[in-house]
């Protein structure tokens, strides 16, 4: 039995602007690696007079080293993390983000080798050779502002504790003033530095923000337009099948009264037949003035107390002569905890909801009966409908409170607008009163319906939030 892992959340815009940030940095340091392998043979060689023989061959191996190091790592992700998502993508940042203050604390070092040990020249083309190696690195890393900083700030702040050190021993640095006017330096530098990482950095930053706000944009109207698509082949569906479904009573109320006309003897006959036409015709322009009440916001909410003995009675007086018609018995049940209770909500709403419950009981009703009871809930009022029809499948349960979903080839569904649990559904939200479906194939189903007491402020923003 295989189990699927839900969804992950689509990142956030920080999130998003941050993954890329990380490639574009993994990127310029990528096909930037080269110039990084060229410069420490240069620098070795550069510094092969200093006289620190061993010392010089232990930080050429650990600058060799990172600089392999890195080149695998940036290999790494340019083969298999640069399409990766962006949790991903910070992920293996995180893991290796340790290698820029290891390779600035190792160049940072690097004066130890050579002020004071060599001739002007030979260390003046030193730093020459360090700063522009600096340079170059905070533009590849400026991208990402936070790893400019771990490599910048060991970088030179560990060339500063090597000049200041070798300042403290008292050496002769061929003019007395040089290492001061050094370390003045190496400050102006340090600001330097970072002043041009940020402002790259915001660059960078502002470019990724704007596109990830573009690509929104395009995706909401991609959706709208989509919905609004969607909405016209709804609406073009039920003007096709309200055409179908009106034109069926009327046509036969058009045959009965040619038929009547014909023979006025067969009134007894044909009087019964006229009215469930009639019901019919009345029944699907119901439902289809309460779909545009609806959907142009004109449900004008009355909350007030509603008698359940007055609403259980006016639906055994509507009910049952349709269920008597079908040779149905329609009970009307409540405990007794409930006789003479009252509910807070729109009463002339609420009976919709009840009303349109117990016909669609009815209506898919063809033997045995509908029981509608009343009883205590947690919440309050429990409007319960039961009936013994065909029942509704699983995979239909809850696509039936959609508006115009109608059962394939399920018995009751043609003389409808499939609209009546779409319905229930919208005046339930508005109410604030739960409803919940059971139901077995072949063996009939349950409606629950928890009557809370509706909050007038909080429904009618409910109300105009559907509009």
């Amino acid at each position: 039995m295989s189990s699927q892992l839900p969804p992950r959340p689509a990142p956030t815009e920080s999130e998003w602007v941050e993954a890329e940030l990380v490639r574009t940095l993994m990127r310029a340091a990528h096909q930037s690696q080269f110039a990084a392998w060229l410069v420490i043979p240069i620098y070795l060689a550069l510094l092969a007079t200093s006289g620190s023989g061993p010392t010089l061959l232990a930080w050429g191996v650990v600058a060799v080293g990172l600089s392999a190091l890195r080149s695998a790592v940036l290999l790494r992700f340019e083969r298999r993390m640069s399409a990766a998502e962006t949790t991903a993508v910070l992920a293996f940042h995180r893991r290796h983000q340790w290698l820029w203050p290891a390779t600035g604390l190792t160049w940072g070092l690097a004066p130890l080798l050579f002020f004071d040990r060599m001739p002007q020249a030979y260390q003046f083309g030193a730093w020459l050779t360090l700063s522009v190696m600096a340079m170059m690195v905070v533009t590849v890393l400026s991208s990402h502002l936070p790893t400019a900083r771990l490599f910048v700030h060991p970088l030179i702040g560990a060339a500063l504790a090597a000049v200041l050190w070798r300042l403290s021993l008292g050496l002769n640095v061929g003019a007395p003033l040089v290492g001061y006017w050094m370390v003045l330096f190496l400050l102006l530098f340090w600001f330097v530095l970072m002043q041009a990482a940020r402002r790259q950095h915001l660059t960078h930053r502002r470019n990724f923000e704007l596109q990830f706000r573009n690509t929104q944009l395009i995706n909401s109207l991609t959706r709208q337009t989509q919905a609004a698509l969607n909405a016209v082949e709804i609406k073009n569906r039920f003007l096709a099948s309200a055409a179908h479904d009106i034109r069926q009573p009327v046509h036969a109320l058009q045959l009965y009264a040619d038929w009547l006309a014909n023979e006025p003897e067969m009134v007894r006959d044909i009087a019964p037949k006229i009215v469930q036409s009639t019901r019919a015709v009345n029944t699907l322009f119901d439902s289809l003035f309460d779909l545009v009440s609806l959907d142009s916001g004109h449900i004008r909410l009355q909350v007030e107390d509603l008698s359940l003995d007055a609403l259980l009675a006016e639906l055994e007086l509507q009910y049952q002569p349709l269920a008597q018609a079908k040779g149905l018995t329609l009970r009307v049940r409540h405990s007794g905890p409930l006789a003479g209770a009252s509910v807070r909500s729109d009463p002339l709403l609420l009976r919709r909801i009840a009303g349109n419950l117990v016909s669609n009981a009815v209506k898919y009703t063809e033997r045995g009966g509908v029981l509608v009871a009343l009883r205590p809930g947690d919440t309050g009022p429990l409007l319960e409908v039961w009936d013994t029809g065909v029942g509704i499948a699983p995979v239909h349960q809850k696509e039936i409170f959609r508006e115009f979903y109608k059962v394939h080839l399920h018995q009751g569904t043609e003389d409808g607008f499939g609209l009546g649990l779409y319905i229930v559904s919208r005046l339930c939200h508005i109410l604030g009163h739960p409803v919940c479906l059971a139901s077995r194939p072949g063996r009939g189903s349950v409606f629950r319906l928890a009557i809370t007491p509706t909050d007038p402020v909080q429904a009618a923003a409910r109300a105009a939030s559907i509009q």
